[in-house]
This record gives C-alpha cells, sequence and structure tokens, in this order.
C-alpha cells in the first residue's frame, strides 16, 4: 500500500497527502509547495509518504 501511495505522490502530490493526512495544514501546505513548483510538493508528499506513521494513527 505505501508503494501505491508513493506512486500517486509522483503523479499528483496533493492528492496523495490529502489520502494520506487528511484535509489539514500538511495538505494545505503541499497544495502551496506544487502551486509553487512541481518538485517541492513532490519531494513534500513524497517526505510525508516515507514517514513509518501516518498523523492521528
Amino acid at each position: 500500500m505505501k508503494l501505491l501511495k508513493i506512486l500517486l505522490a509522483i503523479i499528483l502530490p496533493p492528492l496523495a497527502v490529502l489520502i494520506q493526512e487528511g484535509f489539514g495544514k500538511a495538505f494545505l501546505i503541499n497544495v502551496l509547495l506544487t502551486i509553487l513548483g512541481y518538485v517541492p510538493g513532490l519531494v513534500h508528499a513524497i517526505w510525508l509518504m516515507a514517514r513509518t506513521e501516518p498523523v492521528g494513527a
């Protein structure tokens, strides 16, 4: 499942963050980073996907 989330993060970073973290601070930061440039949003999303525990778990 983690691999699928990372692949989704490559295709559409904010959607992967929304699925992983829910609508919150991390999602809004990722949307802003993706608007400013695809690569910063991608790096942020993959970093969130690579963490061991999702927030709230």
